[in-house]
């Protein structure tokens, strides 16, 4: 039997307050506002800068009246005086001249009193910074805290504020966003003074180009996947609200139904660690990207957001090396936030607010963006389609449309199915009845493992071996295979079968002979041959061991 047809008959009401249970807090279905909303900016000097507005425009039909190509420099950085000349004051006509904002006569008008577009999104090619200006004349700065006072900005940050004709407000520092956890997306408008500004950027054009197309891809089949979370483990102290804030994330993930890993420890996700099928990932804070994400192959799912919360996160985004959001976006990312420069914890994205804006109330990426942001005009840089809107269909609908259309990806509505049943107080026991009665279940790595892992936690052990084994029969992905097969070989450790795991142990590191934490892993086969008076074997371990420390 396919979907929960199956569980009815053994149990009707759990069943029935299984699927309910998916319309919890589900956001009211909202898809992608049209591309009338946006208006396309690129730089004309750049080819691949105009192809990525015309792809951008094509995928989101957005009109042609509504995309402009400016004469910017083609660096990263531009200056205030480049920022004002080039971008600001020939966008702001733009609008007007097309009426995407129509003001009131002056000087009556701060703010449009209309406006038919409500994002801006910025291509390849438009600087990322407004750099630093000592020189500039600002009398507003005397009232500006000195760590503050500075003039630099990112230009998504600033361009945000183009609605808002201020001339007396300072330059140096951030402005307050009075927008800030705003739980009504319609506010985040022109009219109210905000431009909800991203940008289709990164390491290269065709990196940016690919970030609409996963973000349709997305919206149409699901954001699908793990999420995973990198707390440092405060307790205390002026840094403890970012570990609230990402601990926060998590428990909206957990709740959502992703299948949820959260790290405490002051040290970042390790390169060993095994990291699959990632959705959502938010964690701090080292300044260039590390761990898994360092590592050749990352296994982000299409439409995947993830964040590093760092000052420098996205100080360049035409590298794959250094900071976070340019290697993030070249992994395979659909999505990300970062800062050019030294904005304070205040002054850097709330993650906790973006996730309940955008998983949870169905915000697209844009406006879950700018709802999170407690200041503007400052460092904050926005990167992927703002219209993205990945949690705009009720679950329940989307499982049954997954089911009618057979798609593969069932496997992780019915995981969400799961998960969601033990976030609302269902046991272990109950849900590896239901997964077992899955015919899905079956055919599935994912769900398989799942089941393994229920079938461990009520302490049915050889039941969870026995599932482990058959979910590595079924083309799990490479990441997710290491982690079945250690968790596997951990397994058979605990359960006396020292023989077949360092069996298990040895046939992974020929088949990973890559693997990051390889000395480690051979000093635990080492002490295991030793155990099973297997010398020989234990002093090819040794020598393995060596190799591997000698040559770091």
């Amino acid at each position: 039997m396919t979907g929960c047809a199956s569980t009815c008959i053994r149990n009707p009401a759990r069943t029935l307050c299984l699927m309910a249970s998916l319309m919890l807090g589900a956001p009211a279905l909202r898809a992608a506002e049209p591309g009338d909303a946006v208006v396309v900016i690129y730089n004309s000097r750049l080819a691949e800068s105009r192809d990525v507005a015309q792809h951008y425009a094509a995928r989101r039909h957005v009109p042609a009246d509504q995309i402009i190509g400016l004469d910017l420099t083609t660096n990263e950085t531009m200056t205030r005086a480049e920022y004002r000349a080039g971008l600001e004051a020939p966008l702001l006509e733009f609008m007007e001249r097309q009426t995407l904002l129509v003001f009131a006569p002056p000087p009556k008008a701060v703010r449009p009193i209309e406006a038919t577009v409500r994002y801006a999104v910025l291509c390849y090619g438009v600087p990322l910074r407004i750099a630093e200006d000592p020189a500039l004349v600002d009398p507003g700065a005397a009232s500006v805290p000195e760590p503050m006072r500075r003039n630099g900005a990112a230009v998504d940050s600033e361009l945000c504020t183009l609605p808002t004709r201020d001339p007396s407000h300072p330059l140096a520092g951030p402005w307050l966003n009075p927008l800030y956890g705003t739980t009504n997306a319609a506010a985040l408008n022109p009219t109210n003074g905000l431009l909800l500004v991203a940008r289709l950027d990164g390491p290269d054009a065709a990196i940016a180009v690919q970030l609409v197309d996963k973000a349709m891809e997305a919206e149409s089949n699901g954001l699908w996947g793990r999420a995973y979370f990198d707390l440092r483990g405060l307790r205390e102290g002026a840094y403890k609200e970012g570990d609230e804030w990402i601990g926060a994330c998590a428990e909206m993930s957990r709740r959502y139904g992703f299948e949820t890993v959260v790290d405490d420890k002051p040290e970042t996700f390790p390169a060993a660690f095994p990291m699959s099928h990632i959705a959502l990932y938010a964690g701090w804070y080292d300044a260039d990207v590390s761990g898994p994400f360092a590592r050749p192959a990352v296994e982000f799912m299409p439409g995947a957001f993830a964040y590093h919360l760092h000052s420098t996160s996205a100080h360049s985004l035409r590298t794959t090396r250094q900071y976070w959001c340019g290697p993030l976006l070249a992994d395979g990312a659909t999505a990300t936030m970062g800062c050019i420069d030294e904005p304070y914890l205040d002054g850097t994205p709330n993650i906790a607010v973006f996730f309940a804006r955008w998983m949870v109330e169905g915000f697209s990426f844009g406006e879950a963006a700018y709802a999170c942001q407690r200041t503007l005009s400052w460092q904050t840089t926005v990167i992927g389609d703002p219209l993205y809107r990945p949690f705009g269909k009720v679950p329940r609908a989307q499982h049954e449309e997954l089911l009618r259309r057979h798609s593969k990806l069932i496997e992780w509505s019915f995981l969400r199915i799961v998960n969601i049943g033990l976030a609302l107080g269902s046991k272990p026991v109950e849900m590896a009845e239901y997964l077992d009665l899955q015919d899905a279940t079956r055919s599935s790595a994912v769900l398989m493992e799942k089941l393994a892992d229920l079938r461990q936690a009520i302490g049915q052990n050889n039941m969870s071996i026995q599932a482990r084994l058959q979910a590595l029969q079924l083309d799990p992905s490479p990441q997710q295979r290491v982690r079945l097969t250690l968790t596997l070989a951990d397994q058979l450790l605990a359960s006396g079968r020292d023989t077949q795991a360092l069996s298990l142990y040895d046939d992974f590191l020929k088949k990973e002979p890559d693997y990051p934490d390889a000395a480690a892993l051979y000093a635990k086969m080492e002490a295991l041959a030793l155990k099973l008076h297997q010398d020989s074997q234990a002093g090819e371990y040794t020598r393995h061991i060596k190799m591997l420390t000698d040559g770091k």
